[in-house]
């Protein structure tokens, strides 16, 4: 039966191949790749289809029965899925590719585009801004030779990258340039310089504007300095994507406040790493789950991504109140040392934060904080240990503890938090409009970094989905997962020749054995990479093939809908050209 679904398709896309052979000058029974007799989960949501996928170059030319066509190099996929390369919405991987460009933790995972811009971005760059940066990177001995988003995305695909890569603006690095790290209102001749920032990134390929508001500085910026970026993006069809100012007591407000951004400037809206978190804000789940589908009937374009764990990882300074931390990290670090500070600061850390977010009392106590990422060879031992064992062994109260460990690691100290309900992230991975993300760095198959270490989801979070959820559990079906994996992510992104499999499109696929994918890394082993992804294609080029590395380091800069507006269209949009 699906071989006869796959026969109806098979004449009119070899007589589009035949086609285009007399435009694009190779013939139909000369591909580059051909995956034979793959099941083809397309990225549309529809059910599959056995067929063959011929490869010319970058772009998938040929679906349908091609037995009787060649190509230089053939791969096998009997019993494979075959589905459009994975979307990671939320990527961190912006300075772990730097070190390392092969993302083999995500890859392993079939993602082949990393998308970053969570609040922050690799560009535009202040001076001072750039000097902390290069300060930052350091230890991996890398040039901070850029100084827009731009530049920094080029540079990773000139110097070559496995995965795709992309990039939203961040609202609080162009905060950053405009007034520094100050915890204040920015002016309307602030907000005005920061739009014409977002606006000379949308020029160069950024996404859209990505915020962060429960972090210092941006938890500063009110409801009309984030609508006029948002506008500032939506001027050359860029989305907004917020991580809002809270998921705990004030969850529903903060999403309204994304609905709102939505309606306004007409452009996609997403919620980063959708979440109630803390026992005490379970329950408030399907009231948002209904204020954004109810947004939905009204037209309104908002989405959510997430991860699926019921722990999230961010930094201590997610326990800590913004005023310590105004002015950057050198006045947050002078301020916990003053003693005169301490009383107020463990009194704040141990209470719900009042008018900021305080992640360490929404999880519950230090027995639900697992120290990760201490940098310091002094300190490292105490990674992988609760926060409660720690403090214990340091004869000292778990809010002291927080404050020591920031101040005598000189860094935010990454954490995991356990925040989520188990039948919440369930519930959350049933729904439609949610996409998968990481939310992490991708992790290098040589990392050595001593006990240095990150949350499961970095190794785990696109396998555990479709192997723990989708297979296991059946939350809901195999079509309908790759389609929030591919092409709905792409759709958001007005990524229009991404995140399916059609004739035309950038050749980005993933062969995996649906009954074998599955995620290893837990917080006690938090290296372990995935299983069950047997080869990926990055724009036509072979980059896993029987789960090795080829070497070959074919990803581009995906550059955003401002920069598009130019790009040819139809028959001229599959001629070969410089980033997707």
């Amino acid at each position: 039966m699906v071989w006869r679904h796959s026969k109806r398709i098979f004449w009119s896309t070899l007589l589009g191949a035949a086609y285009r052979s007399r435009r694009l000058g190779f013939a139909p029974t000369d591909f580059h790749l051909i995956v034979r007799r793959a099941t083809v989960y397309d990225g549309s949501g529809r059910e599959p289809y056995v067929a063959d996928i011929g490869v010319q170059d970058d772009r998938i030319v040929a679906i349908g029965d091609l037995a009787s066509c060649s190509a230089r190099r053939c791969l096998d996929a009997d019993g494979l899925a075959l589905a459009p390369g994975f979307i990671n919405t939320l990527s961190w991987a912006s300075e772990s590719l730097l070190a390392d460009p092969t993302a083999a933790s995500d890859v392993l995972q079939g993602v082949t585009l990393e998308v970053f811009g969570e609040g922050v971005s690799m560009g535009p760059l202040t001076a001072d801004m750039r000097r902390d940066l290069e300060r930052r990177l350091q230890p991996q001995q890398i040039d901070v030779d850029w100084n827009t988003l731009g530049e920094y995305l080029e540079r990773l695909e000139r110097r070559g990258v496995v995965p795709n890569v992309a990039s939203l603006v961040g609202a609080t690095t162009v905060r950053i340039n405009v007034l520094g790290h100050g915890h204040r209102v920015a002016t309307d001749t602030e907000v005005a310089a920061m739009c014409e920032l977002v606006r000379d990134a949308m020029r160069e390929g950024a996404l859209g504007v990505g915020s962060a508001l429960i972090y210092s500085p941006a938890s500063s910026a009110g409801p009309s300095e984030l609508l006029a970026l948002a506008r500032a993006a939506a001027e050359f069809g860029g989305a907004y994507y917020s991580h809002v100012r809270s998921e705990t007591a004030g969850l529903a407000a903060a999403v309204d406040e994304v609905i709102e951004i939505a309606r306004v400037t007409g452009q996609h809206a997403e919620i980063y790493h959708l979440k109630a978190a803390g026992s005490d804000n379970w329950q408030r789940l399907e009231a948002v789950i209904a204020r954004i589908e109810a947004a939905q009937q009204r037209g309104v374009k908002i989405g959510a991504n997430m991860y699926p764990y019921t722990s999230a990882a961010t930094g201590l300074d997610a326990a800590m109140p913004p005023w310590v931390q105004d002015g950057g990290a050198d006045a947050w670090f002078a301020r916990l040392a003053d003693r005169a500070n301490r009383p107020r600061l463990l009194a704040e850390i141990a209470a719900a934060g009042d008018g900021w977010e305080n992640l360490y009392h929404a999880a519950g106590g230090a027995s639900r904080v697992t120290l990760l990422g201490l940098i310091s060879p002094r300190l490292q031992r105490y990674n992988g240990q609760t926060l409660e064992h720690v403090a214990r062994q340091r004869d000292a109260s778990p809010e002291a503890t927080i404050i020591d460990l920031v101040l005598e690691d000189r860094s935010r100290v990454t954490s995991a938090f356990e925040l989520m309900s188990a039948a919440n992230v369930e519930r959350q991975l049933q729904l439609p409009w949610v996409s998968l993300c990481s939310d992490a760095e991708t992790l290098s198959q040589r990392d050595q970094r001593g006990n240095y270490r990150t949350h499961p989801r970095a190794c785990g979070s696109f396998a555990r989905f479709l192997g723990h959820y989708v297979r296991e559990r059946r939350v809901v079906t195999l079509a309908a997962a790759i389609r929030r994996l591919t092409s709905l992510p792409a759709e958001r992104f007005k990524l229009h020749d991404r995140g399916r499999i059609a004739l035309g499109c950038y050749a980005d696929l993933v062969l995996f054995d649906p009954q074998a994918i599955q995620d290893h890394a837990t917080l006690e082993q938090p290296r372990r990479f995935a299983t069950g992804v047997v080869s990926v294609i990055v724009n036509g080029q072979l980059v896993l093939h029987d789960g090795s590395f080829t070497g070959v380091r074919p990803g581009r800069f995906v550059r955003g809908p401002g920069h598009d507006r130019l790009a040819p269209r139809g028959i001229a949009a599959m001629l070969p050209r410089a980033a997707g």
